[in-house]
């Protein structure tokens, strides 16, 4: 009977593992990131090399569906507009499967976009190539990269509220990017990223 329940336990712990996707690795503190290119919603593909005059991005894996991601847009669309003019703009990418998450659609990120009024590249991780090399495993989860050297700065949270922005008492991202704007050190270079698990198909 123990042999039994052995076996059923290994099987079971098989097939969960062969159904369970997880990021072993990823971009670390201090890593340099590879330039990607993406969908946009406009239909024209995205690359880092196409800011010329960047300083850095604040990446943000985030998407339609998931609670933590629609509560934070505002905060999202609030970062773009400070930083954009000082050469930190965001770039937003969808890490879903649209078939896992039908409202993850490119279509659906189009009109989720048109109705928040998003300003910047809201990009679809068309195959899940790019997430993965990130190390991202939640939605919103924020990457701070300079463009110098295309290295990663800061990881984690936007803020230290994940659901209700009238709780923040600590803004990580913008923290994070007013040091590199004065030529500082960051004080919080990683922090916990609360939010949605990314869906695989």
């Amino acid at each position: 009977m123990k042999i039994l329940k052995l076996v059923l336990l290994l099987t079971f712990v098989g097939v969960l593992s062969a159904f369970t996707f997880k990021i072993t690795d990823g971009y670390k503190i201090g890593d340099k990131i590879e330039n990607f290119s993406l969908k946009n919603i406009d239909d024209t593909s995205v690359s880092l090399l196409d800011y010329k005059e960047a300083k850095g991005f604040i990446i943000i894996f985030t998407c339609n569906t998931c609670p933590y991601s629609v509560a934070n847009e505002d905060r999202i669309i609030a970062l773009d507009k400070k930083y954009k003019t000082l050469g930190f703009p965001v770039i937003a990418i969808n890490p879903n499967d649209p078939i896992a998450v039908p409202d993850d659609s490119f279509a659906k990120m189009k009109v989720r976009a048109q109705e928040k009024g998003f300003k910047f590249p809201y990009l679809l991780d068309d195959g899940q190539k790019v997430y993965p090399k990130f190390g991202a495993t939640k939605t919103p989860h924020v990457y701070i990269v300079t463009k110098k050297d295309m290295k990663v700065q800061y990881i984690g949270a936007i803020d230290n509220s994940s659901r209700d922005a009238d709780n923040v008492t600590e803004k990580y991202v913008e923290n994070a990017v007013d040091a590199l704007l004065a030529g500082k050190e960051i004080e919080k270079k990683e922090t916990r990223a609360i939010g949605c698990s990314i869906k695989v198909q």
